[in-house]
């Protein structure tokens, strides 16, 4: 099953759990990482990597995050760098994780991904999705 972390700024993270879990009970596997004002993008960083270490069970975690580019975001982007099987995703909403909360266990990250953002819509992409927009600057030296 595809462990879940979501992070967003004040209680955004924490509510979001809290819906899902009033709905279908206590979810395995998922942690809510809130981003408080003040809090330093380190304490985020270590939240979020245990986030990241409790949620995981082999298959994959995925980072829902609130907003492209913000701090819970590009804290999950150098995540995902280092952990296999890792996916990034922003502009998620209630609604759409209630539609992909079966999906956690039928699908890999990669396939997670791409269907989330399908059925997301415009104001949904993924980490992965931002690099195609933008791939990485290579440096091509002559000789």
């Amino acid at each position: 099953m595809l462990g879940w972390v979501i992070a967003g700024h004040d209680d955004y993270a924490q509510k979001m759990l809290d819906a899902i879990e009033q709905r279908f009970g206590p979810q395995s596997q998922c942690s809510a990482v809130n981003f408080w004002e003040g809090l330093s993008t380190n304490m985020l960083s270590r939240m979020m990597c245990d986030a990241l270490h409790h949620c995981d069970s082999g298959d994959g975690v995925i980072f829902l995050t609130d907003i492209t580019g913000e701090a819970p975001y590009r804290t999950a982007a150098l995540m995902n760098h280092k952990h296999e099987h890792c996916e990034v995703i922003s502009g998620v909403t209630l609604p759409l994780l209630l539609v992909m909360l079966e999906q956690r266990e039928n699908v890999t990250s990669e396939a997670f991904r791409r269907l989330i953002v399908e059925q997301g819509g415009e104001g949904v992409t993924s980490l992965w999705h931002q690099q195609q927009k933008n791939p990485p600057f290579v440096l091509l030296h002559r000789y």
